[in-house]
Order: C-alpha cells, then structure tokens, then sequence
C-alpha cells in the first residue's frame, strides 16, 4: 500500500467519523430543543393560570378565566338563541 492510498482511505474513515459525529450531535440537539418546547409550554400554561387566578382574586369573582373557544361560541350562539 502506498502513502497515497493510505492517506487517502485514512481521509475516507476520518470523514465518516465526522459525519457520523454530526448525526448524533443533531439527534442530540433536537433532543434538547424539544426538551426545552415542553418547558417552555408547561411554563406559559402555569404562568395563564396564576394570572386567571390573580384576576379573579383581584375582581372577587365577577370575571372569570376564558373559556376555551369552543364553549364560548356555543353559549354565545345560546344566550343570542333565547333573546
């Protein structure tokens, strides 16, 4: 084998190392970010309730947390049903 083709078959494993490398630190990057997605969310959702529940403290009661949208529509269309 000469120096040349031994560089080269050196050159061809040394890329497939690295290549190999980046896949997994991909696969390792898009665990994290995800990770980091549910806690962010999880974060947002907690943060919607203590401030619904800070403003219904703050009015005693007289307005509610939202409603999903769904059930607002459905009651909205109800109360414009009876009238």
């Amino acid at each position: 084998m000469t120096l040349k083709s031994f560089g080269a078959a050196s050159l061809l494993a040394l890329s497939l190392v690295v290549v190999s490398g980046c896949d997994q630190v991909e696969k390792s990057a898009q665990q994290v970010i995800g990770k980091a997605s549910e806690s962010a969310k999880q974060a947002i959702d907690d943060t919607q309730k203590a401030a619904e529940q800070a403003l219904s403290e703050a009015t005693q009661g007289l307005i509610t947390p939202r409603q999903k949208d769904d059930q607002a529509d459905k009651e909205a269309e109800s109360n414009n049903q009876e009238t």
